[in-house]
């Protein structure tokens, strides 16, 4: 058994190695559809989180005060901008399959591409988005720290995880299309069960240690430790993020990879 595993993990790394031109060339194409006949452009990619920024902070600051040890729209507009990242790639990849049935029906190529793809659109969503998190830290006059340097390592189990759950979802919504309705909502779910908009120590009890499982918390409260407040993440909770990330993306893959060649009669 560990001798197959090792075997399909070299096939899917050669794959990626090999069609790596062609995940270039779906990731241009899909940038471009997403973003063609409007007028904003990648505007929307910074448009978005900062109006929901704005309504929150309102909410938060004004309304109903939260303590979050920093400015309220720099700790909502971080947890937004990685949780953007996190859900568009979500809802572009669990489409991902049902929507190209001509190329996965009549072209080889390793499938893990077009949630592959999906990913990637976000992260340069991500990326331009993070202009407006370095302009507000200005204005606030937050400076990084050597913390800062981790980084790196907050965005690779970041990509980790939501690479292995995108998988997952497009290869379940091929077999169930019921998969994209009740995603939706259990997004939305999600969302509210992490610290985007608000500490998880908030709720307090049970549920709150319960909350601290979720890898999107671990991952969003470590961007906002080594951005914001030059401070490395807990080690207890990241580690298990990063472990969790390393396993969904891991299991997703392989299990992916071995399901390929039923996707064509599934379509």
């Amino acid at each position: 058994m560990l001798n197959q595993l090792t075997a399909d993990v070299r096939e899917m790394l050669e794959e990626q190695v090999t069609y790596r031109e062609l995940l270039v060339q779906m990731t241009k194409r899909d940038l471009m559809l997403r973003y063609k006949q409007t007028i904003m452009g990648f505007g929307w990619a910074v448009f978005m989180p900062l109006m929901n920024t704005v309504i929150f902070s309102v909410i938060f600051v004004r309304v109903a005060p939260l303590d979050t040890g920093m400015p309220y729209p720099l700790f909502s507009y971080t947890g937004l901008m990685a949780w953007n990242l996190f859900a568009s790639s979500l809802r572009f990849a669990v489409n991902s399959l049902t929507a190209n049935t001509n190329l996965v029906t009549k072209v080889y190529f390793p499938r893990e591409i077009f949630p592959f793809s999906a990913v990637v659109v976000s992260f340069v969503d991500f990326a331009v988005s993070s202009v407006i998190l370095v302009g507000m830290m200005i204005y606030w006059r937050v400076a990084p720290g050597p913390a800062i340097l981790f980084l790196p390592v907050v965005l690779a189990v970041h990509l980790m995880f939501t690479l292995g759950v995108s998988l997952l979802l497009a290869m379940g919504n091929l077999f169930f299309r019921d998969i994209k309705y009740v995603f939706e909502v259990v997004l939305m779910l999600w969302m509210f069960a992490s610290s985007v908009l608000s500490p998880v120590s908030m709720v307090g009890g049970r549920l709150a240690v319960i909350l601290q499982f979720n890898p999107m918390t671990s991952v969003i409260d470590a961007y906002r430790s080594v951005i914001l407040l030059n401070q490395l993440p807990p080690a207890g909770p990241f580690a298990l993020a990063s472990a969790l990330a390393a396993l969904t993306l891991g299991m997703g893959w392989v299990w992916f990879h071995r399901t390929e060649f039923r996707f064509a009669e599934s379509v």
